[in-house]
């Protein structure tokens, strides 16, 4: 039974891989950062350990994992996004999406990388999207962003791999999480006419991929999509 530390882990794909992983019977401790009540109900539901910690501080990641006495698997699934003009999207909302969506993975790797060390093996899984991999209009720094996790992604992997610590990311595209509350219906029938298998992906999908990942030992330094075909 592998202990799995997921980041992001309260709502959307972040719960949809707590469910998944702790239905299959392992070990599951997330953290998230302000949704007390859906952390909550997650814990009591899957028996998965709940831990107040945004990724966005260095302070709050350190003291979250020291409460982790072991970590095989970690998922970096904490993020937030920014839509608008690049011409319209200020310093501190820019600063505020790396510090996140960037930074907040380079905190929880360093935090779980002793624990893979000692072991020398673990599984890192980072959540990426299609637009770091094409970008998007009116999302330039949420695209940055996730390039950015891509590229981290294949660098670790070449790093780690002599520890025998695997390293991979999943690019999802258009899932049904409240990250498209703000999209019209009429935008979001657009955005699934645009997908070859016209359906818009789901958060569960996207963590039967995380499964994939976490057990498939001779796979590192990829970039899996889920995307219904929209980016191929």
């Amino acid at each position: 039974m592998a202990h799995v530390v997921i980041t992001g882990g309260s709502r959307g794909i972040g719960a949809a891989a707590v469910r998944a992983f702790a239905r299959r019977g392992d070990s599951v401790s997330f953290l998230y950062a302000t949704h007390h009540d859906a952390a909550n109900a997650l814990a009591a539901q899957t028996g998965a350990k709940a831990i107040c910690a945004d990724v966005g501080s260095t302070a709050e990641v350190e003291a979250a994992f020291a409460r982790l006495s072991s970590v095989d698997i970690l998922i970096n699934n904490a993020g937030i996004s920014v839509t608008g003009l690049i011409s319209q999207t200020g310093e501190e909302d820019w600063l505020r999406l790396f510090n996140v969506n960037v930074h907040g993975m380079y905190r929880c790797i360093n935090a779980a990388l002793p624990h893979f060390l000692q072991k020398q093996a673990g599984c890192i899984i980072n959540v990426s999207s299609m637009w770091g991999q094409v970008g998007a209009s009116c999302e330039v720094g949420y695209s940055a962003t996730k390039g950015a996790v891509i590229a981290m992604t294949k660098a670790l992997a070449k790093e780690l791999g002599p520890s025998h610590i695997r390293v991979n990311a999943i690019a999802p595209g258009v899932i049904c999480t409240d990250m498209l509350a703000e999209l019209s219906q009429d935008t979001l029938d657009m955005l699934r006419e645009e997908t070859p298998l016209d359906a818009l992906g789901t958060p569960e999908q996207v963590a039967q991929a995380m499964l994939y990942l976490a057990d498939a030992q001779f796979v590192t330094g990829q970039v899996l999509g889920v995307n219904g075909g929209f980016v191929i």
